[in-house]
């Protein structure tokens, strides 16, 4: 199972909460809810499952960072392409460097 963090989100009104409920509930991947935790059934979900995820998290403003982990060859074409509007809020500024462990050496 994974979990991702949905709290502290800020609704515009009641039905702006339950639709968020139950959206979330319409794709398949998604296990349910525990509070303001949504539960994915695996690391390995499909294409649509993950745009819905995108979209959902878009929508309500929801920390994208976390859907990072869902990263794997099959998607990274579309899924980490810098010029996705995701793209920042998933994969942050910095995705496409590298990281050279020489920046941590003290100079001499």
């Amino acid at each position: 199972m994974v979990y991702l963090d949905c709290s502290g989100i800020t609704f515009g009104s009641q039905l702006d909460e339950k639709h968020l409920f139950e959206w979330a509930r319409e794709i398949s991947c998604v296990v349910g809810w525990e509070q303001d935790t949504l539960v994915i059934r695996s690391r390995r979900i499909s294409e649509s499952n993950l745009r819905d995820l995108l979209a959902l998290f878009w929508r309500y403003d929801i920390p994208m960072g976390q859907l990072a982990q869902f990263k794997n060859s099959a998607n990274e074409a579309w899924f980490n392409a810098p010029k996705m509007y995701w793209h920042k809020k998933v994969f942050g500024s910095q995705s496409n460097l590298s990281f050279n462990r020489d920046w941590l050496k003290p100079a001499r």
